[in-house]
C-alpha cells in the first residue's frame, strides 16, 4: 500500500540495462491478470534495439524516454492468436468486431497496469505513454503488426534517475459514487477542482499559454477538439485496416 500511495511517473532513466531474467519474471507475474473468459487476447512487444526505438519515436512525438529507457512496451490488443487457435481447431471465430476490440483493449490494459505494479515493486519506474492511440499506424507499421493485433498503450521503463514531485488528484469525493451516479453542481465543480486550479504550477501553466483558466488550456492547447476528431479518425481507419 505505502508504494501505490508514494508512486509517481519516471521519465528520466539510468544507463543501466534490465535484465531479461527480471523482465521476463515480471510479464510472467503480469499474465495472471484478471482476462476475460481467460483467452488473455494481449500480446506485449518487447523493444530494447536502438534503431526499432527510432522507428517508434515519431509515433510519440519523439518523447525523449522512447530512446533513453532501456526497454519500450508496447501493449497490443491481440485477436488474431485466439483466432488462429479457433481455426486450428475447426472453431468459426468471430472476433473481428468492435465488441472484442474493446475487450482486448481491457484485457492488455489489465495486463499493463499489473505489469507496472509489478515493476514499480522491484524498484523500476514507468511510464505510460498516451500517444499509442494518436499514431497507432505508425506504431503497427514499426512494428510489423499483422491483423486483429493493435497497439493500445506504451510503457517506458528502466532504473529511476529521479525522484520527482507527485503530481496532485482529485480528492476521492470527485470520483467516488455510492449506489446511483450522482451528476456534479456548479458548486460541486468549484470544490473539487480548487485545490488543483491554486496549485502554483497550474497558474504559471495558465499564464505561459495565454489563457483565462486551467481549463481552456486543456480544450484550446492540450487536447482540442480538432486534434482529437482528427485522431479519432486516425484511429478508426487503422483498426479497419487491421481487421476489425
Amino acid at each position: 500500500m505505502e508504494s501505490l500511495k508514494e508512486r509517481r511517473t519516471i521519465r528520466h532513466y539510468q544507463k543501466k540495462d534490465l535484465s531479461s531474467d527480471l523482465l521476463n519474471d515480471l510479464l510472467k507475474v503480469s499474465s495472471r491478470a484478471s482476462t476475460v473468459g481467460n483467452m488473455q487476447i494481449y500480446s506485449v512487444i518487447v523493444t530494447r534495439d536502438a534503431e526499432r526505438k527510432a522507428k517508434l519515436s515519431p509515433a510519440h512525438f519523439n518523447q525523449p524516454m522512447i530512446q533513453t529507457a532501456p526497454v519500450v512496451l508496447t501493449f497490443c490488443i491481440d485477436l488474431r492468436r485466439f483466432s488462429k487457435w479457433c481455426e486450428h481447431r475447426k472453431a468459426e471465430p468471430g472476433y473481428d468486431n468492435f465488441e472484442w476490440f474493446v475487450t482486448g483493449a481491457v484485457d492488455a490494459l489489465l495486463f499493463a497496469q499489473t505489469f507496472c505494479v509489478a515493476a514499480e515493486e522491484k524498484g523500476l519506474g514507468i511510464c505510460y505513454l498516451g500517444t499509442t492511440t494518436y499514431n497507432p499506424q505508425m506504431i503497427i507499421e514499426a512494428l510489423e503488426l499483422p491483423e486483429l493485433v493493435f497497439p493500445i498503450t506504451t510503457v517506458t521503463v528502466g532504473w529511476p534517475a529521479e525522484i520527482p514531485a507527485q503530481v496532485d488528484r482529485l480528492p476521492l469525493e470527485a470520483i467516488v459514487h455510492d449506489e446511483t451516479y450522482h451528476d456534479y453542481t456548479s458548486e460541486d465543480i468549484d470544490r473539487l477542482y480548487c485545490y488543483k486550479e491554486a496549485l502554483p504550477e497550474n497558474i504559471q501553466f495558465i499564464r505561459d499559454n495565454n489563457k483565462e483558466t486551467l481549463a481552456q488550456v486543456f480544450t484550446d492547447v492540450r487536447y482540442t477538439k480538432k486534434d482529437g476528431e482528427m485522431m479519432s479518425e486516425n484511429l478508426w481507419n487503422a483498426m479497419k485496416k487491421q481487421g476489425f
